[in-house]
């Protein structure tokens, strides 16, 4: 059994993916494979399902969706209707042997920032890649984000963004800065604020013969932060900023690697 988050819920058995028809289902699965293997409450799952007005009867309701989901999973082959676990105060899904992408995504990056600390940055770059295939659009689109729901999609889009920072430093790293500058245009737009984009745009671009344009990203970058937040540059980017403008030897890609 294989559960998917990174992106619309998705089971599946190995040969065929699963699809729960109720939203409602849906919903409380993605809850509990959110917090798989921790208790949780009824009333988050209510406050998740219906907000801070939950029908009289949602007690009775959840219960009803609880006991659907297991034989769900117990006929797309994951347990035999104990996969989800009654407590006192709520519902336990167990994973058991299945398998789920955000514990592959996660593994795939650690793996990665070890091989980029230790230098080996084709690997790097292979493993921050895997991980990026993981996530399949907006994760759990088309659910309502509540508390548990929104929260994880929060982190989820920051470790995928932390992801994207450590591939284009293994490409860079590797010499591959031309290729990063368009992806990292793209990415600046989609996020102003980012800092660190700015920082590894100036840098592919100045080792792309490209000085004048490393410095107008940084003339950008002071704009838009002072206008939106009202700060300067954080300290590595100004550093970046005034060793571009003294064409300092350590930026060279030679005396990087």
């Amino acid at each position: 059994m294989r559960y998917e988050l990174l992106g619309p819920l998705r089971v599946s058995d190995g040969r065929e993916s699963h699809f729960l028809s109720a939203p409602k289902m849906e919903t409380t699965l993605a809850i509990l494979l959110v917090r798989a293997e921790w208790v949780t409450t009824k009333e988050q799952l209510i406050t998740e399902l219906w907000g801070e007005s939950p029908p009289q009867r949602a007690s009775a309701a959840l219960h009803v969706y609880i006991s659907q989901l297991r034989k769900f999973l117990a006929a797309a082959g994951h347990g035999d209707g104990e996969t989800i676990v009654t407590r006192s105060s709520g519902y336990v899904l167990r994973l058991r042997d299945a398998e789920y992408d955000v514990a592959d995504f996660q593994r795939a990056v650690a793996h990665g920032r070890m091989c980029l600390q230790a230098g080996r940055y084709e690997e790097a770059l292979a493993q921050f890649e895997e991980a990026l295939r993981l996530v399949r659009g907006p994760v759990l689109d088309q659910l309502p984000d509540g508390p548990v729901l929104a929260a994880f999609a929060a982190w989820a889009e920051e470790e995928r963004l932390d992801c994207l920072e450590l591939s284009i430093e293994a490409r860079t790293a590797l010499g591959r800065h031309r290729e990063v500058i368009g992806p990292l245009n793209g990415l600046i737009t989609q996020h102003p604020l980012r800092e660190s984009f700015y920082r590894q745009l100036m840098l592919a671009l100045y080792r792309s013969e490209r000085q004048a344009d490393a410095l107008q990203v940084y003339r950008t970058a002071q704009q838009v932060l002072q206008a939106e937040l009202g700060v300067q540059p954080c300290p590595a980017l100004r550093r970046l900023h005034h060793a571009i403008l003294t064409s300092d030897a350590l930026l060279d890609l030679r005396a990087a690697s």
